[in-house]
Formats: structure tokens, sequence, C-alpha cells
């Protein structure tokens, strides 16, 4: 059991780990150019996509879920019938972002507020780089459906793939053709492509014996999209939720000056590094619990989910101790800073409660996804994002910031707390 855990868990790990690395060089490339404003407009401009590709999530989530369920039951037209409706829905979002291009852009950087100069340089990543959304979402697709056929290397060596596609393809438009701004997004495009031509060329020749069970009119059928619908629109609503408290965790930290905003901007990093280690064990918890849900095995279920928590507690020990050692140097490898170093000592105790809070949370998502049981998942969310509003409005005065981090460690222990209440059903159901 062990040994599948972390044959899907560690390639996503380091699927992950690409993203930060990514985002570091396109910020190393376009901070060494001409003007500073490149570096305000490449921030604006990912913040508009990944609110836009956020909203999407649901693409992998559903998939994953439904794929392994279809691979634990052997369901090979189901498995083909799974990725062709995903697809289907990735492209028809991918081709209607790039329709509403101007609108989208229009109406982004209007809620965006930043100065015009950084807002011109972002128009031009933005109106570039948009093209790339049937590309984006497509992988989407394919990433949820080779990790629900229980394989997550494809997944990762395509993941690292992309990045030295995009960071090769950066630095030649931008030093070799004077592109600037406009290079970095056109490298990032056609990044994208590469990567969802490579998912297709790899799914044809270790799949291609999936290709018998293609039949193009299941995608008349609306009926059929019924479950994936249901599914992926109480997902929807999940990551909308959980895209609210982050974006009001920096709103509120912003009206609490500049100085606060960049402590809790850097000790936020912490938490993003600690749910890349357990988006790796969520991923690997969806494949497997769909795998045992379509083998009808319960036994074999209860005992991944022990597992899996055993892992949790152990990753979230390791964090806790290394935050409570060596957070200091951590954050001062981020930033020079020494006046935002010391402001973040007053707060760095709610870092080392993240791992400890977060952890179940992460682990029953992956189950939960895993089972498609996207409304117990949708309902635990909401439960704690109001819990997260409540205690913040309620209790913030002088001590904002303090409460609005209790807020935060509550909404992240809550999640998982709730799940637990809620996880037998998906247990016992799966006879």
């Amino acid at each position: 059991m062990n040994k599948s855990i972390l044959r899907l868990a560690i390639p996503n790990i380091i699927s992950n780990i690409t993203v930060p690395l990514l985002g570091l060089v396109d910020m190393y490339i376009v901070g060494h150019l001409d003007s500073e404003d490149y570096i305000g407009a490449i921030a604006l401009a990912t913040m508009l996509f990944n609110f836009i590709y956020w909203s999407f999530s649901f693409l992998r989530m559903g998939t994953s879920g439904f794929t392994a369920q279809a691979f634990g039951a052997k369901d090979y037209r189901e498995q083909t019938n799974i990725l062709l409706r995903s697809l289907t829905v990735a492209m028809g979002a991918g081709l209607l972002i790039v329709l509403l291009q101007y609108f989208i852009a229009l109406s982004g950087f209007y809620l965006l507020n930043a100065e015009p100069a950084i807002k011109v340089f972002a128009y031009e990543y933005f109106y570039i780089y948009i093209w790339a959304a049937p590309a984006v979402l497509g992988m989407y697709t394919f990433n949820g459906w080779f990790i629900g056929m229980q394989n997550a290397k494809i997944p990762m060596l395509i993941a690292i793939a992309v990045n030295i596609v995009n960071i090769a393809l950066s630095f030649t438009f931008v030093y070799g053709f004077g592109m600037k701004i406009k290079g970095v997004a056109l490298a990032s495009a056609c990044a994208q492509y590469t990567g969802f031509l490579s998912f297709a060329l790899i799914w044809n020749i270790k799949y291609g014996r999936l290709k018998k069970y293609i039949n193009i009119s299941i995608l008349k059928d609306m009926r059929s999209y019924i479950p994936f619908f249901k599914v992926n629109s109480d997902i929807f609503i999940r990551t909308m939720a959980l895209i609210a408290v982050t974006t009001f965790f920096m709103s509120a930290s912003s009206r609490s000056g500049k100085d606060i905003l960049a402590v809790n901007a850097l000790l936020m990093q912490m938490f993003i590094l600690f749910s890349y280690m357990m988006d790796g064990f969520a991923y690997a918890a969806e494949a497997l619990t769909g795998k045992y849900i379509g083998e009808n095995n319960r036994t074999i279920l209860k005992q991944l989910v022990k597992r899996l928590f055993l892992w949790g507690i152990v990753v979230a020990g390791i964090f806790t101790l290394v935050y409570a050692t060596s957070l200091n140097q951590i954050l001062g490898l981020i930033t020079d800073k020494q006046n935002i170093l010391e402001l973040s000592k007053d707060y760095q105790f709610w870092v080392l409660l993240i791992p400890v809070a977060g952890f179940s949370a992460f682990l029953w998502d992956g189950v939960f996804v895993g089972a498609t049981a996207s409304h117990l998942m949708r309902n635990s969310m909401l439960i704690a994002v109001g819990s997260f509003f409540l205690i913040y409005f309620m209790f913030s005065g002088t001590s904002a910031n303090n409460i609005l981090w209790l807020a935060f460690i509550v909404y992240l222990a809550l999640r998982g707390i709730v799940q637990s209440f809620m996880a037998p059903s998906i247990l016992n159901d799966s006879r």
C-alpha cells in the first residue's frame, strides 16, 4: 500500500515543484529588462490567469475521480468516454475564453487596480498568452485522466518538459529576438501547446488500444454529461469558496498596511510550500480511492485511508519541526528586508500551526474527489469558509492580523474535521 501511495505521490510532488520554478525564471527574465514595470505587469496578468484557470480546476479533479473508478471497474469504454467528454468541455471552454478575451481583459484589469504603465505591459502579455487557453484546459483533462489511470509519471515528465521548453523559449524570444514581455508570453503559450500535443501523442502510443472504444455519438448524448457536470459544479463552487478566502486574506492584509501585507505574503509562502507536498498525496488519494471504489473493495479502501493519514502525520510533523527550527533562515532566503523579517516574528507562531491544522483537509479532498463525493467536499468547504469570515468579522480589531491568521487556521482545521465526520458515508458506500 505504501508503495502504491508513493508511486503516485512523488511524481505529483515533483510536478508541483516545477510550477514556482517557472514563475521564478519568468520573474528573473523580466526583472532584468529595462523597466521594473514588467515585474508588476507579469504579476498582474498572472493573477488574472490564475483566477480564470482555477475556475476550471474541476476539469482535472472531476476527470481524475471518474477515470479512477472506471479503471478500478476495468470499464474500458467508460475510460474512453470520460476522456472524450472532458476534452470536449475543455476545448469548448478554451475557445470561449479566446472569443471573450477582450471582455475578460477589460473587466479583469479594471478590477485589478494598477498603474497605467503596468497595465499596458500586462495587456501585451495577456493578449498573447490567452491563445493558450484550449491547451491549458486540455492539459487539465489529460492530467486528471492519467492520474485516474494510476499513471502519475507521464504528467510529471510532461510538466518538466513544458517548463524546459518554456524557459528555453523565453530566453530565446526575450534576449534573442528582443520581444521583451511579449516573448515571455509567447514562450508560455508555445510551451502549453507542446505539453498538450505531447499528452495526445503519448496517449496514442500508450493507450492506443482504447481507440476502438471511441464513439463520437456519445458526445451528443446530453444525459451522459449530467454526472460529470453535477460533480464538477460542486467542485467549481468549492474552488470559488477557496479563492474567496485566499483573495480576502490578502485584501485584509493590505488594509493593515504595506508592511503587514508583505509579512503575510511572505508567511503564506510557507503554506504554499506545504501544500505542494500534501497535494502529491491528495492526488494519490484521488487515484487509489477511485480505483478501490471501482473494484467495490471497501476493506482495501479503509486501509488506504489509514496509510494516507499516517503519511500525512509524518509530513505534517516534519514541516512543523522544520518551521520551528529554521523559519527565520527560510524567510531570510526569500527576502533581505530586515524590517519585514523582524515584523514577521510577531506572527510566525501561526505558521507552526499550518501543517497540523491543514494536512487532513488535503487528504480528505483527495479521497472525496476519488469517490466523486463532490457535494460533501463542497459542503465542508462552505462550512469552513463561513467560519473564517465569522471569526474575522466578529473579533478583528486592534489585533486584526492575529485574528486574520486565527480565522485562516480554523478554516484549514475545520475543513478536515467536518470531512472526517462525513467520511463514513463514503467508506461504507464503497461496497
